[in-house]
């Protein structure tokens, strides 16, 4: 980041790894409330200013990229999601060599990338149906073994 200027990100109230669409609606939102046709505060031109500056640089994903590059402090990104912060977290709890059912990782469907067992702390009643249906044929054996555990809710309904 330059000295003197104000951060692009703070500017617009966004994170870092915020996505284009978080960035052009916090800068109207923003440019609503500042623009100076539309208020009485006196420093609403140099918020304005600062605004359009900060919006410039960062809807192009070319100069956010390089903007990026010039900060001192590296932006930060979320580079993991929920589940595979989960997902890690279950596998660190098995002995290696043995395959536990609950950690095995759906591959389709509203629940892709999620674990057995983490659908059946949510939805076991897609499981039953998944162990039902054709598309869950490669993964019988895992969910009766997942809906066999004790520990699992069987009440547990759908999320939502």
């Amino acid at each position: 980041m330059r000295r003197g200027m104000p951060d692009a990100y703070e500017t617009l109230q966004v994170h870092p790894s915020a996505v284009p669409e978080v960035i052009e609606a916090a800068y109207r939102a923003l440019a609503r409330l500042n623009h100076p046709d539309l208020t009485k505060d006196p420093d609403g031109v140099k918020a304005m200013v600062d605004l359009n500056a900060a919006y410039e640089t960062l809807r192009d994903p070319d100069q956010r990229a390089a903007y990026d590059r010039s900060m001192v402090h590296p932006v930060m990104q979320a580079t993991t999601t929920l589940s595979s912060r989960i997902r890690e977290g279950a596998a660190t709890t098995t002995t290696p060599g043995q395959e536990n059912a609950a950690h095995v990782v759906l591959g389709f469907g509203r629940y892709e990338g999620m674990t057995l067992g983490e659908i059946a702390r949510v939805d076991t009643e897609y499981l039953r149906w998944l162990q039902r249906h054709s598309s869950g044929v490669g993964y019988r054996h895992q969910i009766d073994e997942v809906l066999a555990n004790p520990a699992v809710r069987r009440d547990a309904g759908p999320a939502g």
